[in-house]
């Protein structure tokens, strides 16, 4: 990113400060947000003051979350991190993208993600990614020139999904050297992690792996595959042993809905190391997918309470994709925080709906960002009014038929094609009976 000199000033400033911040953390975190404040534009400022609270309130579960980083997290990578995130994903770009919004008038997003192969060494229940073997792959080049554009527009944060991303690990690291002002998240299910991959991880210092995981042994192993578990631990500790930064990610269905939010599961990885935890709701993606994994009702309200009850009580940043939708004002696919890049190079509006207009193979980011199935899902959002019914799929499968249909979409599976009245077929059930307890939950907490 080319900077301001102001830009300049403020990011030796926040270097400088870091540095103090390391030596005597407890003592010097205040006056680290004293100058976050200053240099902080004001759309940021209930942020940061959310962040001084927390530091000056030495109970808050928060603080001793922030200082438990700093204390067992390579300052390296840490700073890396407030580098390339906080300043350049964050504050420093975000100029660059809402000139290109109003340039192109078109969403521009925080984030995209990509899949960098079909690729995967496991076979899990109710992944469309199960069968897709080894057929595709992004290559470097492809890779690259994503986020090049990307940079272009102002983002600076990307996240490999997949299939398996480190089935491509020597790939994934010649991208994230080369593009050392980014940062990158990986989800992973972290098998192939390795003492050389971790060696490189904390030379490289802008990447942070989300763990797959389903809660306990029994129900990682289920759906997974026997041995998983174990696999799991040992890449834990492999990065612990290095000082590395990673979270969690899980999914939670029908079946293992309990697991993953159980006190014992939650503080055993806290215990472990983990910075966050990502919680997705089950999708039934896949033309051989069925809907037995959808949550009841009841069962969803269990995860939303839960993680509302532990963002209290748990030294763990916790974001759940389906019900946090009040805190970013609904739906953020179709461009609006993110989209997808599969490995076929289909630009998707969300990662979990496999319909697009657009390839980079014959589109630039920003022209896919214009085409028709896109400006729906812009035109469109937010799709309800109650934000615990966010999806244009799960909770207003009849909006997302619409938009396909108009936009002329195609499906993107690449083994059997999913017409979108078959998808939105196996979530209208769903929508309609969580309906009630959405509402319900909803307009509740607004009186």
């Amino acid at each position: 990113m080319k900077l301001s000199l102001d830009q300049k000033m403020k990011a030796y400033g926040l270097d400088k400060l870091l540095k103090y911040v390391h030596k005597d953390p407890e003592n010097n975190l205040p006056k680290a947000i004293d100058f976050a404040k200053k240099i902080s534009p004001n759309d940021f400022k209930s942020q940061i003051d959310l962040i001084e609270q927390t530091v000056n309130d030495k109970d808050n579960v928060y603080y001793k979350y922030i200082l438990d980083i700093l204390d067992r997290i390579d300052s390296d990578v840490v700073d890396t991190f407030i580098e390339n995130f906080l300043l350049n994903a964050t504050l420093f770009s975000e100029e660059i993208k809402q000139d290109t919004r109003t340039k192109y008038n078109c969403n521009v997003p925080w984030t995209i993600l990509l899949d960098p192969t079909t690729a995967c060494n496991l076979k899990c229940k109710g992944c469309w990614a199960a069968e897709y073997g080894y057929s595709l792959n992004l290559s470097n080049e492809q890779i690259d020139d994503i986020i090049n554009q990307g940079k272009d527009m102002g983002i600076y944060f990307y996240i490999f999904t997949g299939g398996e991303p480190l089935a491509r690990k020597k790939d994934i690291l010649t991208i994230c050297e080369k593009h050392k002002d980014c940062e990158f998240l990986i989800f992973t299910n972290s098998t192939l992690i390795d003492e050389d991959f971790a060696k490189e991880m904390l030379r490289i210092k802008n990447i942070i792996p989300a763990i797959s995981i389903e809660g306990s042994e029994f129900t990682t192993d289920s759906r997974r595959g026997k041995g998983t578990y174990k696999k799991i631990m040992n890449s834990i500790e492999i990065l612990n042993n290095y000082k590395l930064p990673f979270g969690i990610s899980c999914c939670y269905t029908s079946e293992n809905y309990k697991s993953i939010v159980s006190e014992e599961f939650v503080d055993y990885m806290i215990d472990k190391g983990a910075l966050f935890a990502w919680y997705f709701h089950f999708m039934p993606v896949g033309k051989s997918t069925s809907k037995q994994l959808l949550l009841k009702p009841y069962q969803r309200k269990h995860v939303y309470e839960q993680i509302r009850k532990f963002r209290a009580t748990k030294p763990l940043f916790f974001l759940d994709f389906q019900n946090d939708a009040e805190y970013v004002g609904g739906c953020i696919a179709g461009g609006r925080n993110y989209f997808h890049i599969n490995a076929n190079g289909d630009m998707e509006p969300c990662v979990f709906i496999h319909y697009s207009d657009s390839n980079i193979k014959d589109k630039t980011l920003i022209e896919a960002l214009q085409s028709p199935l896109f400006v729906a899902y812009r035109n469109g959002q937010p799709f309800n009014d109650n934000m615990l019914r966010p999806c244009p799929m799960l909770e207003n499968p009849t909006l997302l038929r619409d938009m396909v249909k108009k936009s002329q979409a195609k499906s993107t599976d690449i083994l059997v094609k999913e017409d979108v009245d078959d998808l939105c077929g196996k979530c209208d059930d769903y929508a309609e009976v969580w309906k009630e307890t959405a509402d319900e939950i909803w307009y509740s907490n607004k009186k």
